[in-house]
């Protein structure tokens, strides 16, 4: 049985989620950002108590398939920018399709709907996130960054850093006190 879960956003939320599970009694088979297999099936009163147990960490138990939907599309998107060095090989657009089994601009529609933004911003907002905590790590060029985000050139990731902070690469990393914005908060 797969349950949908709201707000898992990173690797400790994860971790929290099955443990969770685990003190309630339930096998997790797979965990993945906003999506859990359970070998047990789960009484209605089992899946109330397991809902209040999750808000109090923070997820949320979903049963709406367009919110199901919806929280697949960021899990993907977070996976692809914050957890994998992969470069797709197709564009984000088709990427999506291919692995939801949508057409785009269903998946683009409904995620617009939703979340009051589209799929381009969210994903330019995560990579610009993935930037600056890269930008603070100060492991990697501002060329390397650019290129581990797929960014075409330098300049494209600066232009869009500077829309969305307001500032500069290069002035952000010499400033370093300005805070990371949470994931689930993107």
């Amino acid at each position: 049985m797969n349950l949908y879960i709201k707000n898992m956003v990173s690797l400790r939320c994860k971790v929290l989620v099955k443990q969770t599970l685990e003190e309630e009694g339930l096998h997790a088979m797979v965990v993945e950002l906003g999506e859990v297999e359970i070998s047990d099936r789960l009484s209605l009163r089992k899946r109330r108590s397991l809902k209040m147990i999750l808000v109090k960490h923070g997820f949320e138990l979903m049963d709406d398939q367009r919110a199901i939907l919806v929280e697949k599309i960021k899990s993907i998107i977070v996976e692809l920018i914050h957890y994998t060095d992969e470069i797709p090989k197709l564009k984000f657009s088709s990427y999506l399709s291919e692995r939801l089994n949508y057409d785009y601009n269903y998946l683009s529609g409904l995620f617009s709907e939703v979340k009051g933004t589209t799929i381009e911003h969210y994903i330019i907002a995560h990579k610009i996130e993935r930037a600056k905590e890269l930008l603070i790590y100060n492991e990697l060029t501002l060329n390397e960054i650019a290129h581990k985000l797929h960014y075409s050139s330098v300049a494209h990731l600066s232009n869009q850093f500077k829309k969305v902070t307001g500032l500069t690469p290069t002035f952000f990393k010499k400033m370093k006190s300005k805070r990371l914005i949470a994931l689930e908060n993107v």
